[in-house]
């Protein structure tokens, strides 16, 4: 918290709903990430929903935007959670992030939309490596662990 944000400040909650893209070749995973290079942001791609969007609905057109994918929901992988504070507006915003297990059924990622820089789809392994954020690479860790459940 900055000294203009403070424990006594009103809470908002927020939502926001994406997934883990994945596909698979042999014994390989990859998976897609979004980025913002100059800023050192690798991510999951995610967003919020729209008035009277379903969570699934969320994800599904967020991860299409960001991504420039049509993908199809697998199942739930779980949610993340977190505090932030907006300073400014002298809130607090309690998050919770939904992801899904997707994988994609047409689109191509040279078709993403301009809020990243980047996306590109690459090793499981190399994505936690360069994903900035740990609660998201647990999701990761997550779907790594039902992609390799699901084709024992």
């Amino acid at each position: 918290m900055t000294a203009r944000a403070s424990q006594r400040d009103p809470v908002r909650d927020a939502m926001s709903a994406g997934g883990v893209v994945y596909r698979r070749s042999d014994d390989r995973i990859e998976v897609v990430l979004v980025a913002r290079p100059s800023q050192q942001l690798w991510a999951l791609p995610k967003g919020t929903p729209e008035p009277g969007e379903s969570v699934e609905a969320t994800a599904i057109r967020e991860v299409g935007e960001e991504t420039g994918l049509e993908v199809r929901v697998e199942r739930e992988i779980g949610s993340i959670h977190y505090w932030y504070a907006v300073p400014e507006e002298r809130v607090r915003v309690r998050k919770v992030v939904h992801h899904f297990l997707m994988t994609a059924t047409g689109g191509d990622v040279g078709r993403h939309d301009h809020e990243y820089d980047v996306v590109e789809w690459m090793d499981i392994q190399e994505a936690m490596a360069r994903m900035s954020y740990q609660n998201e690479r647990s999701i990761v860790e997550r779907a790594e662990a039902l992609i390799r459940e699901r084709s024992a």
